[in-house]
């Protein structure tokens, strides 16, 4: 076991195991065809972490790609809109959502990512907090943002009910940064709710 951890650095188990450590997630055994998962607390919401496979073509070819992605369906009824990434990184996205790309007024921030949203007064008040562009920019890979429902993670919740996903084509291996990406998904929940988009009550919306 030494030797093939030392080849292939530690396993998901192992990493997963010690980020349950820190923040007592819970370990969901999805079974042979949904994968494993974590679940995890942050305020009122539940987040979960977990990896799933996406084929891309490679020329002719199909080559998997692993993904980590963290989720948390929350009430959002005045269905605002953000999406958060890298400058350079996924240039396109948004686009398909009928978002404007958004300035939030923190030059460094705004330099280093895209930001995109519905409502460019709610994109800048979530924003205007340093505590939540500094996790946001501890992240190397970063794509945050707040989806529908319909059709993305084969879930049915209900009316009125959306998404904050995070989803990077990586498979994290560093339980710092998976807390760190928590940490991020505890301050954009805070931070909508206390703006009065993110409605409570969605515990027993899982996943």
């Amino acid at each position: 076991m030494g030797f093939s951890r030392s080849l292939f650095g530690p396993s998901q188990h192992e990493i997963w195991s010690q980020l349950s450590a820190r923040i007592a997630a819970e370990h969901v055994d999805g079974g042979l065809w949904r994968g494993d998962r974590l679940r995890m607390q942050a305020g009122d919401w539940v987040v979960t972490l977990d990896e799933y496979t996406q084929m891309v073509m490679a020329g002719k070819v199909s080559v998997p790609i692993r993904h980590t992605r963290m989720r948390a369906p929350f009430p959002n009824p005045a269905g605002f809109r953000f999406s958060i990434y890298r400058a350079s990184v996924f240039s396109a996205l948004g686009t398909l959502f009928g978002m404007q790309d958004i300035e939030v007024g923190h030059r460094e921030f705004d330099q280093d990512f895209v930001i995109k949203g519905n409502d460019e007064a709610m994109v800048r008040s979530l924003c205007d907090t340093a505590r939540l562009r500094a996790l946001m920019a501890a992240q190397p890979k970063f794509q945050l943002g707040i989806h529908d429902d319909e059709g993305w993670f084969e879930t049915k919740y209900p009316p009125g009910v959306d998404v904050l996903v995070f989803d990077v084509a990586d498979q994290i291996r560093d339980v710092d940064r998976l807390k760190g990406l928590y940490d991020v998904f505890a301050e954009t929940l805070g931070r909508l709710s206390g703006m009065g988009i993110a409605g409570r009550g969605t515990g027993d919306v899982t996943i």
